[in-house]
């Protein structure tokens, strides 16, 4: 980051509609059948959206955050969202919010990460977030939506969520059907899609070896109207970035890998944080480079901090591809 950092002139709203309490933890050596003896566990709100948020409010950003809230662990969650700072208003979701579990085996430094659906929605409860959606996107604001998808959504769901939200900008950064969906039919006015590259790999149909068969490969999908900009992650390797005309590529910067936990999810808020201080593309896809490379450095579920992102972001400067 440079010393004098940009003001936020644009706001941002990001959507998590199947949070999880994460819980971190620590096990000599995962055997089966055996009982395995925990450390304690690091508890942290989870979620594409409100990490994003979480990573904003890092970095020295504002975000509001909306964020289904269930049961008991929905209270917890809120708590612990509240204990950050972060700007939330509830939604009232359907059931119990979910939990996810990540377990680092110290024997082999591997890690395992276990993910629980959480909660189905039915027809009336997606009603009801898009009247808030509409009640609190802002024209000209930049809204996010990441994360899974809850269960019981149509895989159109990411393009209703954005037709609740007219005038502002969308970015998007899903998995699954709903990735699939919105490649197959695109998403009216849709300015950001993100997927990692086994994602893009998926879609295309075919290996994405170099850099410029990923920078390919994604300005193929802005040219048909997917998106005004797509950005497809490889990995250690760095960002890519394109728009009609433009190709961009943010190499990541060589760091000590803790845990992968939120590298996506901080590569998202400092982009689009980036974008809401109307810095350039080049720009924010470095600064996206950046805090994953200092997300993965992290321990658990924990995200980039801002100190590591400053001296990371002279290794993530875009060039051109």
């Amino acid at each position: 980051m440079n010393s004098i950092v940009p003001t936020q002139t644009i706001p941002i709203l990001t959507l998590t509609l199947n949070p999880a309490l994460d819980m971190a933890s620590d096990v000599a050596e995962i055997i089966p059948g055996h009982k395995l003896r925990c450390s304690d566990p690091l508890l942290d709100p989870g979620g594409g959206g409100l990490n994003v948020s979480r990573a904003i409010k890092a970095l020295g950003g504002d975000s509001l955050a909306l964020v289904a809230i269930g049961g008991l662990t929905g209270d917890r969650l809120a708590g612990l969202i509240r204990a950050e700072g972060v700007t939330f208003l509830s939604i009232l979701g359907p059931g119990e919010t979910r939990q996810s579990l990540t377990v680092n085996e110290a024997s082999t430094g591997k890690q395992y990460r276990f993910m629980l659906p959480g909660p189905v929605w039915t027809e009336t409860e997606r009603a009801r977030v898009f009247t808030l959606l509409s009640a609190t996107a802002r024209p000209g604001g930049i809204s996010v939506i990441s994360g899974s998808q809850p269960p019981g959504v149509p895989a159109d769901f990411p393009a209703q969520l954005a037709a609740s939200m007219p005038g502002s900008k969308i970015v998007l950064d899903t998995s699954g059907s709903a990735l699939s969906e919105a490649v197959r039919h695109p998403i009216p006015g849709l300015t950001v899609l993100r997927m990692d590259g086994e994602e893009g790999e998926g879609l295309a149909g075919r290996p994405l070896h170099s850099r410029a068969d990923t920078a390919e490969y994604a300005q193929s999908l802005v040219r048909a109207g997917v998106a005004e900009m797509v950005i497809i992650a490889r990995g250690a390797d760095g960002n890519v970035l394109a728009t009609k005309d433009r190709r961009l590529f943010s190499p990541a910067a060589k760091v000590k890998v803790k845990s992968t936990v939120g590298a996506g999810d901080s590569f998202v808020a400092a982009f689009v944080l980036a974008l809401a201080r109307n810095q350039s593309a080049a720009e924010a896809l470095a600064f996206g480079s950046a805090s994953a490379a200092a997300a993965v450095m992290t321990d658990a579920t924990q995200l980039c901090r801002p100190e590591d992102v400053a001296r990371l972001l002279p290794e993530c400067s875009a060039v051109e591809v």
